[in-house]
């Protein structure tokens, strides 16, 4: 009995000392587990005499019966610091300011796609998107592009199989419309095209927006009517549009569109290299042949057609003098064009 007042007094001590589930397992293992002190006792049942055995035997069930009401408490305890510990960590004080987190933008590319979609919407025009992987007689034979044109070069175009290649433009969306559509159409076909062409100025992805009116009475004088609503939308209401002479297999007469200088007014200055003079585009009116292919009446019907490159507009509007910097996704770069 003395050895047990002795046990009770190092419990009494190591409980005390207990502060965390840690030492509280601790604490269980060393009076209160099989191999415990506690435990222990009932080993020396043996050396007990036969007519002392039943008291020792409650003694024992005793002094466990305590040290366990005495774990119970504690584990209340522990249990009751830590979750008071948990709430003081994860505490939130509401009259602090809140975290200032960064709101993300458009990109460039897409900022000037969706300007130049709103202003040919207000023109009535509608907008299709066709597959980027085409066949060659949509993106080619159909276009009037012949045989032996070197637009169908391999190190123009990127071959899948003999019919099947990455687009090179978007007029195959002409086609495409054209042979679901009867007019009068009036089209607008933006999407990424595909070339063998990599330079400061040129990338083998680039974005393209084509469009086409197919109507009666349609003429060239009507293209630079749209297009000199076109510029003075996107670089200013004092742009002017001027029309050169060009060659397109799906278009004739073709042309190149260039727009006055938006930066000297047309004076002369690095950007338009002294000229006053911008080269933006290419259109003209669609070729008959093109027309017929898709089953439309040339005698009945004309059309004009052009194709804008974004990434070429992107760098006029702001300035950009590489077009790979429009690609490398640099946060310094985009967030200059926040709203």
């Amino acid at each position: 009995m003395k050895d047990f007042s002795e046990i009770k007094e190092q419990v009494k001590a190591k409980i005390e000392e207990v502060k965390d589930n840690a030492s509280l397992s601790e604490f269980w293992q060393s009076y209160l587990g099989k191999q415990g002190v506690i435990q222990g006792l009932m080993k020396e049942m043996k050396n007990v005499p036969p007519e002392e055995k039943p008291s020792f035997g409650k003694a024992v069930n005793e002094v466990r019966e305590w040290a366990q009401g005495l774990y119970a408490q504690k584990q209340s305890q522990v249990k009751e610091l830590e979750l008071k510990a948990r709430y003081e960590r994860e505490a939130i004080d509401v009259t602090m300011p809140a975290m200032k987190r960064d709101i993300g933008n458009l990109h460039p590319i897409t900022l000037i796609k969706h300007q130049m979609i709103d202003v040919f919407a207000g023109m009535g025009f509608e907008v299709f998107e066709g597959p980027e992987i085409e066949d060659d007689d949509h993106n080619f034979t159909r276009l009037n592009v012949l045989k032996d044109h070197p637009s169908r070069d391999m190190q123009d175009t990127f071959y899948l199989t003999e019919e099947l290649l990455l687009r090179t433009h978007t007029s195959p969306g002409q086609i495409r419309t054209m042979d679901t559509h009867k007019p009068p159409i009036k089209v607008l076909v933006p999407g990424k095209v595909f070339r063998s062409d990599s330079d400061a100025t040129h990338s083998p992805m680039f974005s393209q927006m084509e469009g086409l009116v197919v109507d009666k009475g349609i003429t060239l004088c009507d293209l630079q009517g749209m297009l000199d609503k076109f510029v003075q939308e996107i670089f200013g209401s004092g742009t002017k549009t001027r029309l050169r002479p060009s060659y397109f297999p799906f278009t004739e007469p073709s042309v190149e569109v260039d727009v006055s200088c938006f930066e000297c007014g047309g004076k002369g200055c690095s950007l338009c290299k002294g000229t006053g003079w911008i080269e933006v585009l290419g259109g003209g009116v669609v070729n008959k042949k093109v027309l017929e292919n898709c089953g439309i009446d040339s005698e009945v019907y004309s059309g004009l057609a052009f194709g804008i490159g974004i990434e070429r507009i992107t760098m006029l509007k702001y300035g950009i003098s590489n077009m790979g910097v429009l690609f490398r996704n640099e946060q310094d770069f985009l967030e200059q064009f926040k709203a």
